[in-house]
């Protein structure tokens, strides 16, 4: 890696003789070639929050007068390893990869290293392989923090309150996050479940009983149909742990379809991750109860200052070098911090961010 990036920051400084002071200075646009060109690999379009990623890194990296190639792998492990190896072969000087299947690119990302191409796992931790220099993301284990303690609240929970009924949604079991999403709000729920105040009528708490392939909604949806046939004759459903908000919605689909909603029968408390639009609107209209909003673009704009710091032969800004492991080391990190939001402060939260306007949150 130092011949590249040695190389690299020579090429700027001798480009920078050439060019006007306004243009070193960094205010070049367009994706000039002259600082280099930087892969970003993306894992899916099939989510709002992935292409606001993959536009955000983009921006922020052109910002910064590199060229940037941007690929989505559609949730296909095998054409995302395809596509990161077309990038090493094409000489890229960076990688910004947010994995699909976070075992998977141990040989690609050997060739990455044989190139002197430097990795940073973009919000999803690679694993297995000491080929990652760097990862960037939020505070996982207090996303899951998060959802549990609205739970706890919204239930009355330290009240003594219950016993109430609670049923486990996580995420994919090929995405490090899930583990960690998970095991931050177990930490504050098991109490209640050890206790009994909460129970889960299914039985499933294992994490291969209730992950979540792709972070699929409609896969979400039908497991929620089939645990309402099976345990909840007589039952009402009180909570439901959901990480995600593409998850949440197919939980909602399924208990709306079983009469949650009408009267008498209220909608179980619902949390979610990612503050996608359909679900501040479902928040709105009182359906979804929660989420836990990660500013992408904040997310990015490290991302991106990661890239710049290690190409020019400096050390990128890190607040965890040790908690990150991926099965070969730790993994140095930069993490950002959540947000929770419900109905009380959506507003204030979101328009600070300004993610979505006014006319963006009305309901139909």
């Amino acid at each position: 890696m130092p011949n590249r990036r040695t190389a690299l920051g020579t090429f700027a400084g001798v480009a920078c003789l050439a060019l006007t002071v306004s243009a070193c200075g960094g205010e070049t646009t367009g994706g000039s070639t002259e600082r280099g060109t930087i892969g970003v690999a993306m894992p899916t379009r099939a989510s709002e929050r992935w292409l606001t990623d993959g536009k955000s890194v983009v921006e922020d990296l052109e910002g910064k007068g590199y060229k940037t190639r941007l690929v989505y792998g559609d949730d296909d492990p095998k054409a995302q390893v395809a596509q990161i190896e077309k990038l090493i072969a094409q000489g890229v000087d960076a990688l910004i990869i947010a994995a699909i299947d976070n075992k998977s690119l141990n040989g690609a990302l050997r060739k990455a290293a044989a190139a002197d191409i430097p990795v940073i796992s973009y919000d999803r931790l690679i694993l297995g392989t000491k080929n990652v220099d760097y990862y960037v993301s939020f505070d996982n284990e207090q996303v899951g923090r998060l959802q549990a303690r609205h739970i706890i609240e919204k239930l009355g929970l330290e009240d003594g309150k219950g016993p109430f009924t609670i049923e486990l949604f996580a995420g994919s079991p090929d995405d490090n996050n899930t583990k960690f999403f998970y095991d931050g709000a177990m930490h504050l729920l098991q109490p209640y479940l050890d206790n009994k105040q909460l129970v889960v009528p299914s039985g499933e708490t294992e994490m291969d009983q209730i992950t979540t392939l792709r972070w699929d909604g409609p896969t979400a949806e039908k497991r929620m149909k089939r645990v309402l046939a099976e345990s909840y004759g007589n039952e009402r459903l009180d909570a439901v742990l959901s990480p995600y908000d593409g998850i949440s919605i197919g939980v909602l689909n399924a208990v709306k379809a079983d009469g949650y909603g009408a009267a008498g029968k209220p909608l179980p408390i619902v949390t979610g991750q990612d503050a996608e639009l359909a679900s501040v609107k479902s928040i709105i209209a009182g359906e979804q109860s929660q989420t836990v909003f990660k500013d992408l673009r904040q997310l990015a704009e490290m991302a991106s200052n990661m890239a710049d710091d290690i190409l020019n032969g400096e050390t990128p800004e890190l607040n965890n070098r040790r908690s990150y492991k991926n099965g070969v080391k730790a993994v140095p990190a930069y993490l950002l911090q959540p947000i929770s939001v419900d109905k009380k402060n959506y507003e204030s939260v979101l328009a600070v961010s300004d993610l979505y306007t006014p006319e963006d949150l009305k309901q139909p």
